[in-house]
């Protein structure tokens, strides 16, 4: 089964204890995804792509499913995300939360002081942040760029829980549509 023709709520729901690689100069850092929000593109006023808006930076998410869309918010967090619809179908995956695995100590040299590892990667700018990604990855393909997935735990469909996304206060109707996914009793989930 190609993991990129899933429709994006299926996807968003699989990704879920699937490892998140980044392989840099710094060294290798990855973690089991705990948390996912699907964007369902034109008709969903969440997305970025709402109304089949193209600007320069939603142009990527345009692309075929599978290549990374990343973005700034609030001017100085980074967002990592993989389009998930087919081309010119603009959908996709907000990874919100992961559960560090490998690059411990690369990801805590990244985020500077922090008390505890939960806090490393519970939030999608502290794991951005901790896994090195940047503005840079947006418009590159998963799996060709030092970036990859692969698969890890398998999470049965009574370990997932879903609710509203975060952060949307602004989109209407779409405030309440439950497209955030996440393992239950997992403590890396965002708060």
């Amino acid at each position: 089964m190609d993991l990129w023709n899933l429709p994006t709520l299926d996807l968003a729901k699989k990704l879920l204890g699937m490892e998140l690689i980044h392989k840099n100069r710094d060294g290798l850092t990855s973690g089991i995804i705990v948390e996912t929000e699907a964007y369902l593109g034109p008709e969903d006023r969440a997305a970025h792509s709402f109304g089949n808006r193209r600007t320069l930076r939603t142009e990527v998410m345009y692309h075929e499913a599978g290549t990374i869309y990343t973005y700034f918010i609030y001017g100085m967090h980074v967002c990592f995300n993989i389009v998930s619809g087919p081309a010119d179908k603009p959908e996709a995956i907000l990874i919100r939360a992961i559960q560090p695995v490998k690059g411990i100590e690369i990801m805590k040299e990244r985020r500077g002081r922090i008390k505890k590892e939960v806090l490393l990667t519970n939030g999608p700018g502290k794991l951005s942040k901790s896994m090195g990604f940047s503005l840079e990855h947006s418009g590159q393909k998963m799996n060709t760029c030092g970036i990859s997935i692969k698969e890890k735990i398998k999470i049965e469909p009574h370990d997932i829980a879903s609710g509203p996304r975060i952060g949307i206060q602004y989109a209407e109707e779409a405030v309440y549509f439950p497209y955030r996914f996440w393992i239950k009793n997992n403590p890396y989930v965002s708060r």
